[in-house]
């Protein structure tokens, strides 16, 4: 079991490098010094247009503003908004955006970023913490960006996820929820399920439209899988709480790829990104797109180094629903949730 697991750690880390290699698009140094003087001293206007309020989108945006202020950024005046997961009121944001005639705008999560790309006109769209932005339309590829608009991304390890859970817990069948009508929950659950399929697991999803369904979804599929993975899908996320709580009464462990959610919400497994980082990574493309760079010149940032994943392993959890975490897997842990 001890070879599994350090197999299952050794496998993300060469995956992550061969992806940089074949790729080319590195992540940008948030390292660097700069001066604000090569950007006019004058209060810059920078619209943000945040999906929904919840812990992983959230430290996203705390990202961006520590990061341009870490940039020697001190003039920034932010307009934030968040459109509740509501598609029509981030077209509304957009165009409010555009009508005042922002000098940037900030998409963070993929329907925001949508609107911001086809509501504004003649101003930079910077999109922040994108699965997969060409699915999206935001761009034609991760080589470069489209006219006027570029972001970041970041390469989850669907396989090697699952992978590692069912490395000291049998899961015969993998229940997830998803939501069915946005572009970033699509593409990571068709990822999910592949991934399921490479490892000779039964997959059962079920889309929802919104985070009221979340709960009910669950209670859907509940009994007739092993463990259920959350993945970066907002809707899911802002309503984790009923997701796990239902698993947690039927002894169900979850897997989430979101841990800034896991820190409020009981969740027997989250390992995935830290958005904080992204939000940095973000700003640094903001400053080169400030500085007079064009944002069609400008590859998608894709995060993928493993060094910049957290692993959070909730003890509590995992005595309410009766599984032992093994010694060599407590070791791997960022955070371990005893009390």
């Amino acid at each position: 079991m001890k070879r599994n697991i350090s197999l299952i750690m050794i496998i993300i880390a060469a995956a992550a490098l061969v992806f940089a290699c074949n790729n080319k698009k590195d992540e940008a140094s948030t390292s660097k010094t700069v001066s604000p003087a090569s950007v006019e001293e004058k209060t810059i206007h920078i619209g943000v247009s945040q999906f929904v309020q919840h812990p992983a989108l959230d430290a996203v945006y705390k990202g961006i503003v520590d990061g341009m202020t870490s940039l020697g950024y001190d003039n920034i005046e932010y307009d934030y908004q968040n459109s509740n997961a509501d598609p029509n009121t981030a077209m509304q944001i957009a165009s409010l955006f555009n009508s005042k005639k922002k000098d940037m705008v900030v998409g963070i999560a993929t329907t925001n970023s949508q609107a911001l790309k086809s509501g504004t006109h003649d101003i930079p769209v910077i999109y922040a913490a994108i699965t997969d932005p060409v699915s999206a339309g935001l761009v034609e590829s991760l080589d470069k960006g489209d006219p006027g608009i570029t972001g970041t991304s970041y390469n989850n390890p669907f396989k090697e996820q699952i992978e590692f859970l069912t490395s000291f817990h049998d899961v015969k069948v993998l229940g997830q929820v998803y939501t069915g009508g946005e572009a970033n929950a699509l593409f990571q659950a068709k990822q999910v399920e592949k991934a399921c399929a490479e490892l000779g697991i039964k997959y059962i999803g079920t889309s929802i439209a919104s985070s009221a369904e979340v709960k009910s979804a669950t209670e859907s599929i509940i009994n007739r899988v092993d463990a259920i993975y959350v993945t970066n899908d907002n809707t899911v996320v802002s309503a984790l709480g009923g997701l796990v709580d239902t698993a947690i009464a039927h002894k169900i462990p979850v897997l989430s790829a979101d841990t800034s959610s896991a820190k409020d919400n009981p969740v027997f497994i989250a390992w995935g990104f830290d958005w904080y980082y992204i939000g940095q990574q973000t700003a640094v493309l903001m400053d080169k797109v400030l500085k007079g760079e064009k944002p069609e010149d400008m590859p998608t940032t894709v995060i993928s180094d493993p060094s910049h994943m957290n692993m959070m392993l909730n003890k509590v959890v995992a005595d309410e629903i009766g599984i032992e975490f093994p010694e060599e897997v407590l070791k791997q842990a960022k955070t371990v949730i005893t009390e």
